[in-house]
């Protein structure tokens, strides 16, 4: 059979090496596997099968440095994956049996005790006996918080086998987004990250383990992984066994391109990720270790992970080359020109040219400022109605005022701006049905969220003083006590402190000690995204686009704003509903397709203004190569196929996640009302970003916060490099530093100086959509004094 398309140039920068002991863990590997009855009487391997698969070969590659024993140990963890795999496969998937197979997959949990001493049960088929085996073999030697990061993974490459089999069920093919997300589960390598810890003597320090940087290189290492894995095994995959699940399946469906142009596309995605491994290994990893404070033996720990990560792509692509299990006819087998390790792929001639380099001097060499002219916006054929709470006025009003008590109308912006942004409007179509003091309070989160968003670039950003920024980030999250929530409110200083310490004892007092700690988190993670921003601009580096999708749910404050969402449902609800695959997919649809309708929305605002990188429009035009419309549509698209996936999520999974979780006709209303109010969300953003100013050709120029009261200026001067500040005699005074307080806000503009007039702020919905009852009259409470529910907050800050 021929092969349906010529594999690409592989963006190789590492040379392979191979373990000296091969031939041993292929003796073991067969008697191992033997003893757990996956060859000979299984119906699915015969001694020959293994034999040509060769997993010790790929053991050996992608481990090239360890003993004998954790070789061999390693190597019975890869024959027992891809056993499953295909065990499962004729067992499940060519039946399409889903209800087996769900039986199938609970019953493996059971064979990762975190506790040996608590045993296992009897095993009914190799897949347990082995599994068994295994984690007997490994746990010993690794701490708790490894075996349940450990044992997590494998669940998740063991569950979404059944998302592939409802796919296969279906006949439908994810969009490019869901399909990364669900391939680093269903596809294994981070699974295969957590063995490298094993094998390489890595156990990641408890401090880092979660942290951005080092989740960035496990999914990027994850993601190349599995798209050089997708274009080997494309023709065994798509034409042997009917599968769904692989990325260049999935790029030829989305871009409607012929087979090769999307191998292409695989490839240059796949060097992508290998680029932003490499960026995250070099420029954040060393930060974080000095920042967090570890060890040397930690740091030690934490370099041998990247090296073993390393390791395994450069051996993964070298066994794909020799497998008989996958498409390679043709392919350059050989080592790279450079025996070197992370940081020398520079001296490697091959990789100084061609699309590779071609696509790391896009992404920095982006020049800002440019003039785009008024954004280009497709249709937005928006599926659900626009609702509209009827005390947006009110909650308008009370916004503005409690911004100009907090400061916020003292520097970057005024009330005019405000006022332009019209924050409560978002609010109001978010949660409809909220009550005014829940309005009240969303209105006033939105409107602190939006101005942080607008005051890093501007004060951070523009120095590069990212050193600032984390300052900064440390005040704000001073501001959110979790024991005593009131009592940040007499130590904030600067309008964001007092902003955020305000609307944190408002919100945080109802709650219980939980779900504060989870609302901070959240707030956390948002803050920590405006640091990614701003590292990225210091780089003057436009985002890989899978790390720009992710990070954006956070820059946008939609993992912040749903958890507020999600904590008024706290209790109406089994423990992992709002955890599960479904739910996640949900909410991450939604979130994308609003944080690209943002996208679309602020292009001129950002490209043309700001000097803005974390933009999807740019994102897109900057890894296809394309023109500005191309990358509109191509937006589009994406935006769309999300929509379609949030239905199809709704639809589909959701009636099979009641089942699962077993839930009752209370528990079926609570989650249907928060699917309600995800569609409002998305309807309210929407129009939103139809209805305000702060988007709009003729008003930037007078909407667009430009740095220049006395309050920016100082900040920007106190937070600029040594280098950039004037030195020698009479030059100190220059050095300007923060006042401590609030200055008093700039002069009124000179009589006769230009001020473009405020249009009327519109007061019914876009047309088409429902019209919202009048508001209230309703009296305002004595400021300070309110202690409002948690709102019903399921949106982001403006960008």
């Amino acid at each position: 059979m021929s092969q349906p398309f010529v594999l690409p140039d592989f963006y190789l920068p590492y040379p392979a090496r191979l373990n000296p002991h091969l031939e041993s863990a292929r003796a073991h590997s067969r008697t191992w596997a033997r003893d757990m009855g996956m060859l000979e009487g299984s119906g699915v391997w015969r001694s020959e099968d293994l034999d040509a698969h060769d997993y010790a070969l790929l053991c050996s590659y992608t481990h090239p440095d360890c003993d004998p024993e954790q070789l061999a140990l390693v190597t019975d963890w890869y024959v027992w994956v891809f056993f499953f795999d295909d065990h499962f496969l004729e067992m499940f998937k060519r039946s399409l049996d889903r209800k087996g197979g769900k039986e199938y997959l609970d019953r493996l949990p059971a064979f990762m005790p975190m506790d040996l001493a608590d045993g296992f049960p009897e095993a009914t088929n190799p897949v347990e006996a082995g599994l068994a085996d295994l984690w007997a073999r490994t746990v010993p030697t690794m701490t708790q918080a490894w075996r349940e990061r450990f044992a997590l993974s494998t669940r998740n490459l063991l569950n979404e086998s059944l998302w592939e089999l409802a796919n296969i069920n279906t006949g439908r093919i994810a969009n490019p987004v869901e399909y990364i997300e669900m391939r680093r589960k269903v596809g294994g390598a981070p699974w295969s990250a957590g063995l490298i810890e094993y094998a390489a003597h890595a156990e990641l320090p408890a401090p880092v383990a979660g942290s951005r940087p080092l989740r960035v290189l496990t999914d990027a290492f994850s993601d190349a992984v599995h798209l050089r894995n997708d274009l080997f095994s494309y023709q065994r995959e798509v034409e042997d066994e009917g599968e769904l699940s692989n990325g260049v399946l999935v790029l030829e469906t989305f871009l409607g391109c012929t087979t090769q142009e999307a191998a292409e596309a695989v490839n240059d995605l796949l060097t992508s990720r290998l680029q932003q491994f490499e960026n995250t290994a070099l420029t954040e990893v060393p930060a974080l270790c000095v920042e967090m404070g570890l060890a040397p033996d930690e740091y030690a720990r934490v370099a041998a992970y990247v090296k073993g990560l390393q390791d395994w792509q450069s051996g993964g692509h070298e066994w794909h080359l020799r497998s008989s299990r996958y498409m390679n006819e043709d392919a350059v087998i050989g080592p790279s020109l450079f025996s070197g390790v992370l940081g020398t792929s520079a001296l490697d001639i091959t990789t100084l040219f061609g699309r590779p380099a071609e696509a790391r001097l896009r992404s920095f060499t982006h020049v800002p400022m440019q003039k785009v002219g008024p954004s280009l916006l497709p249709d937005l054929d928006m599926p659900y109605p626009l609702k509209l709470s009827p005390h947006r006025g009110r909650a308008h009003e009370l916004s503005i005022a409690w911004a100009e008590r907090m400061g916020l109308l003292d520097d970057i912006w005024d009330a005019d701006k405000l006022e332009a942004y019209d924050l409560a409007l978002c609010s109001a179509g978010l949660d409809p049905d909220a009550t005014p003091e829940e309005l009240e309070l969303s209105a006033q989160w939105l409107t602190w969220g939006t101005y942080g968003d607008d005051y890093y670039p501007l004060v951070y950003g523009r120095s590069h003083h990212l050193a600032g920024a984390r300052a900064n980030n440390q005040r704000l999250l001073a501001c959110m006590p979790v024991d005593e929530p009131r009592a940040a409110l007499s130590r904030a200083r600067s309008p964001m402190e007092r902003g955020l310490a305000d609307l944190w004892a408002r919100t945080a007092e109802p709650m219980p000690l939980e779900a504060r700690a989870d609302l901070r988190r959240a707030v956390e993670a948002m803050l920590e995204s405006w640091l990614w921003e701003l590292h990225n601009h210091a780089q003057h580096r436009i985002p890989d686009p899978v790390d720009h999708v992710e990070m954006r749910r956070l820059t946008f404050g939609s993992d912040f704003t749903m958890a507020l969402s999600r904590l008024r449902h706290a209790g109406q609800l089994p423990p992992g509903v709002h955890e599960s695959g479904p739910l996640r997919s949900l909410e991450n649809a939604a979130t994308d397709y609003c944080g690209l309708l943002n996208d679309l929305f602020s292009y001129q605002k950002e490209i043309e203004y700001e000097g803005e990188l974390h933009n999807g429009v740019l994102v897109v035009q900057s890894f296809f190569n394309c023109d500005y419309p191309t990358g509109v549509r191509i937006v589009d698209d994406l935006m769309r196929s999300r929509l379609r996936q949030f239905q199809h999520v709704i639809d589909h999974e959701l009636p099979v996640l009641y089942e699962g979780f077993e839930l009752d006709a209370g528990g079926r209303q609570a989650l249907d009302t928060y699917v309600a109010e995800l569609k409002d969300w998305i309807a309210g953003i929407a129009n939103w970003h139809v209805s305000v100013r702060r988007y709009k050709d003729e008003y930037l120029p007078d909407l667009l916060p430009h740095g220049d009261s006395a309050h920016v200026a100082a900040a920007q001067a106190w937070a600029a490099p040594l280098w950039m500040r004037p030195t020698g005699a009479g030059t100190s005074a220059d050095r300007v530093r923060l006042p401590a307080a609030v200055p008093e806000p700039p002069a009124p503009p000179a009589p006769g100086s230009p001020t473009a007039p405020a249009p009327e702020i519109p007061t019914t919905p876009v047309p088409g959509t429902p019209t919202a009852p009048a508001p209230e009259t309703l009296t305002a409470p004595a400021p300070g004094t309110l202690t409002a529910p948690v709102p019903t907050v399921a949106g982001g800050h403006a960008s």
